[in-house]
């Protein structure tokens, strides 16, 4: 190699470096931005409301940090390696023009990365009366079959209403049969599968899919598969229900840290970051090994594109680790604590719009909306901008989250708000232009991953304690609830963004898809 090539390549290398620490300052400013909102939040209760002991508000601000860290990792790793992924592997099955071979790996994907989504090991562990793999082998076939469904969708181009109308029609139906103590818990696994490890993937592999098509609603199509995944989930643990029975199916307890000292807390921390680090990469694994052997057999990448596949899985790797110690560490038990003593007070009906206003802001910390975000303003060419969705989905949490707390203090079945919030949901399908539909029910698994399992379930069940609720029926549905108002208000958002296109294109009115195109 001559002098000149060396200082060219070392040039190139150079501003390399220079463009991932500029795109990794900017992750972790935003990330900053969605963090800061729910810290305050969580600084003024505990300052002048309820007094927090020392050790579980330091164990916070650490895990904060770890969420600030590990979330700006996290989006550039999925940036740089899931979403390419994903795009590749759509676009490899669908070029065979073999409907067997796109069905059968669509299934092994489905069924791959749901097994290696953390926020799934989590549930199970807290599911008395079925077994671990069980459940998980469950939920994770759940996915695989509707997977292949979404992708089928998108290929023979079936409207997305109609199947999303049919299948909570069948969800709705079920649910009359199944036992009462474990209906929340069918609910809560559609929510909790979509989590950071699968959104990113699942979303790219619609956009790989659709590019195949060469119609203009191609693109629009891409979205909704994350909506359709979330209800093998619910269907799969339903059926589950009526084999295996269980009493109850409520969380364990969260451990509040009791550290005598900073290095005892840091000590604390130390150790559990190994866990999580191996449970990371035992969910990534099976996706780095499906990627390398589809290199080898499919794809044939260049070594530059492979080499920033590479370099994006472990940004994924570490930052998802730092994320899940965080949240665990950190989070998790001071939303226990803080539910236990907001429903300790005298003036109980604070636990509504004070969990209102935490629902608000908790969402935005959520690694997976900001890779659908994205990924909408990208693929409508900025006509749905990233802060109009993300007020919708906050509006949309602020309000799940308040009727969880009114269902803790009343004791208002679950069925008795999801089929009401289901039914607005489903009708305002057919009202809104498609797009809007597919993009409502994707949120809705969107929102509900690690930040509402570990904060908004610890608040709940903390809450539902003092309240002296029943855990398994009052508290657990939080994150189904999570789930459920983004498909309203971001269908209303439809709405919204149907009348502002008619004003401005009073003759002749073109459809919002061609619009957005």
């Amino acid at each position: 190699m001559t002098k000149e090539k060396r200082k060219l390549q070392a040039r190139r290398l150079w501003k390399n470096r220079l463009i991932h620490h500029s795109i990794l300052t900017e992750k972790w400013r935003e990330a900053y931005a969605s963090v800061l909102p729910i810290t305050l939040i969580v600084l003024f209760l505990c300052f002048l409301c309820v007094p927090a002991p020392v050790s579980a508000m330091l164990g916070f601000l650490l895990g904060a940090v770890m969420l600030i860290v590990g979330m700006g990792l996290f989006t550039l790793g999925t940036d740089l390696a899931m979403t390419p992924i994903g795009e590749h592997v759509g676009s490899a099955m669908t070029r065979s023009k073999k409907l067997w071979l796109v069905m059968l790996i669509s299934f092994l994907v489905g069924v791959i990365i749901t097994i290696s989504e953390p926020d799934l090991q989590v549930l199970a562990e807290q599911v008395p009366g079925v077994p671990n793999m069980t459940l998980i082998l469950s939920v994770a076939l759940g996915v695989g079959v509707f997977l292949v469904v979404a992708l089928l969708r998108i290929l023979f181009r079936i409207p997305m209403k109609w199947l999303l109308l049919g299948c909570y029609a069948l969800v709705f139906v079920l649910a009359k049969f199944v036992p009462g103590s474990f209906l929340a818990v069918a609910f809560d696994s559609g929510g909790v599968t979509t989590g950071p490890m699968t959104v990113p993937f699942i979303l790219a592999l619609g956009v790989g899919v659709s590019a195949i098509r060469s119609d203009s609603n191609a693109e629009n199509d891409s979205f909704g598969l994350v909506a359709l995944c979330s209800v093998g989930p619910i269907l799969a643990v339903m059926l589950l229900g009526f084999i295996f029975k269980p009493d109850g199916a409520a969380y364990s307890s969260t451990v509040i840290p009791n550290a005598a000292d900073t290095l005892e807390l840091s000590v604390m921390f130390a150790r559990s970051f190994p866990h999580y680090m191996k449970e990371v990469a035992v969910a990534l694994l099976p996706i780095a090994a499906f990627f390398a052997l589809f290199q080898i057999f499919v794809l044939h990448l260049k070594k530059r594109e492979v080499l920033r596949i590479v370099a994006g899985l472990l940004y994924t790797y570490a930052g998802l680790a730092l994320f899940l110690t965080g949240v665990n560490v950190g989070f998790m038990p001071m939303g226990n604590f803080l539910g236990h003593a907001l429903g300790g007070l005298s003036v109980r009906w604070l636990l509504v719009p004070l969990g209102m206003l935490i629902g608000y802001y908790v969402v935005s910390a959520e690694p997976a909306v900001h890779v659908l975000s994205k990924q909408v303003y990208e693929l409508t060419a900025g006509a749905i901008p990233q802060k109009a969705l993300g007020l919708s989905l906050s509006i949309g949490v602020s309000i799940s989250v308040g009727l969880s707390m009114l269902r803790i203090l009343t004791g208002i079945n679950i069925l008795w708000l999801l089929v009401p919030g289901y039914a607005i949901a489903l009708i305002l399908m057919f009202f809104v232009p498609p797009i809007f539909t597919s993009i409502a029910f994707d949120s809705g698994g969107v929102a509900s991953g690690p930040m509402t399992a570990t904060f908004l379930l610890p608040l709940a069940m903390g809450a539902c304690t003092a309240v002296g609720g029943d855990v398994a029926t009052d508290a657990f549905g939080v994150v189904a609830m999570v789930a459920m108002t983004p498909l309203i208000t971001i269908q209303i958002l439809g709405l919204v963004f149907k009348s502002k296109q008619k004003k401005a294109h009073p003759q002749p009115a073109a459809p919002v898809e061609d619009i957005i195109e």
